[in-house]
């Protein structure tokens, strides 16, 4: 059941969300099968010819799948969507469904560290070449375009010092040299920024995140047209494997229709934190979107309707005063991921990024002393005062 006309809220409640037909039950069972059966082999035949809807195996898809597809599709305003086992299985699929051997991509130069590696070491190795430019001005991007150019990678913001792409103004660039655009969206979340809508062609989320919300699950997920969901990004799923289990879909689905809710909270959070942290003494740098001081304060309101809930900062006094920081706090988890109701942090230099060279990492605002910080649900006077216990310590 989907409704045009509703908000993104009631979206996130009931789309891909219908009663059981067959026992009338409020929340929709989980199929928890491998396998399909049929009637007869002329169903089973057309089935597997795509000319009737149904299931054949669990590789390929599931009732409970379908569902949740339905609904990240809509709340990302995107025609279909295909969801995986985790966020780098579905920026791999991607991959593979849109290149092959000679190609060459252009990326931003910031990166969550998995991805970098995905571009940077593994794709070579099939002949797939990757440029790392600053694609906050597009005269970089036409400096790296190349004849075999094939699409442009980006997140925004982007993982983990915050900085912000123009979806709209890239997406422009794209469509004038025949390129397609990919945008991670996993640090907004489709509530307070729907890249589809500023011209992108794909989506791309670590359902890990804010879309489960509860740190308890792994997905994936990829919005776009439904030829390209349905035809080529289908084929990397089934063919390469990475496969989303029916029980995560059920858990992710319920984490959805609350997504509205928490990412209001989030902001709200991460904004007081922002402003406590703004100006203490003790903080040499502070990057969150939305505080009036961020350089690119007035382009995230262009084209989000909020903040979300991620801050980098840096302590004066490098990475062993950072790391004293994160040691000494008591309620705030010292933790990869980020989205969890429970606030979490972390040292992008020993940890996200450490695969990712020194200078490069440097070079591009990842610096030794970086912090990231992911604001929870919690109540923000209790983030507060366990930050500023922390920070009397050093």
């Amino acid at each position: 059941m989907v409704n045009s006309n509703w908000n993104f809220e009631t979206k996130a409640v009931h789309v891909g969300s219908d009663p059981c037909p067959v026992s009338g039950a409020l929340v929709s069972p989980i199929y928890q099968t491998s396998t399909y059966t049929f009637k007869t082999t002329k169903e089973a035949g057309d089935v597997f010819a795509g000319e009737l809807d149904g299931f054949v195996y669990g590789r390929s898809s599931s009732p409970t799948q379908k569902e949740l597809e339905m609904k990240i599709a809509a709340l990302e305003g995107g025609e279909a969507c295909r969801v995986f086992a985790s966020g780098m299985a579905a920026i791999s699929a991607t991959c593979t469904a849109l290149l092959q051997s000679g190609d060459h991509v252009i990326c931003d130069t910031v990166l969550y560290g998995g991805t970098y590696g995905l571009f940077q070491d593994i794709l070579p190795k099939f002949d797939v070449s990757a440029s790392f430019t600053e694609v906050t001005d597009i005269e970089n991007l036409r400096n790296a375009l190349q004849p075999n150019t094939k699409f442009v990678y980006i997140e925004t913001p982007a993982n983990p010092t915050m900085k912000v792409i123009d979806i709209a103004e890239t997406a422009k660039f794209c469509k004038e040299h025949g390129l397609t655009l990919i945008v991670d969206n996993t640090f907004m979340s489709p509530y307070f920024q729907q890249p589809l809508e500023h011209g992108a062609d794909i989506v791309i989320h670590s359902a890990t995140k804010f879309m489960g919300g509860h740190g308890d699950l792994l997905a994936g997920a990829v919005i776009g047209s439904k030829k390209f969901i349905n035809e080529n990004l289908q084929v990397s799923l089934t063919k390469f494997g990475g496969i989303i289990s029916p029980f995560t879909c059920f858990l992710l689905k319920r984490g959805l229709q609350t997504l509205a809710l928490r990412m209001e909270k989030h902001n709200q959070n991460a904004l007081e934190v922002a402003r406590f942290l703004e100006n203490h003494p003790k903080i040499e740098s502070l990057a969150y979107p939305g505080l009036e001081s961020f350089t690119q304060h007035e382009l995230v309101k262009k084209q989000s309707s909020g903040y979300g809930g991620l801050i980098a900062f840096e302590l004066k006094g490098g990475i062993e005063t950072g790391q004293k920081f994160c040691d000494s706090l008591k309620m705030i988890h010292i933790a990869v991921s980020l989205g969890d109701v429970g606030s979490l942090i972390q040292h992008p230099a020993s940890m996200t990024h450490r695969g990712v060279p020194v200078e490069e990492r440097r070079k591009h605002g990842i610096t030794d002393g970086l912090i990231r910080l992911a604001v929870g649900i919690e109540n923000a006077k209790d983030i507060i005062a366990d930050i500023e216990q922390a920070l009397d310590q050093i």
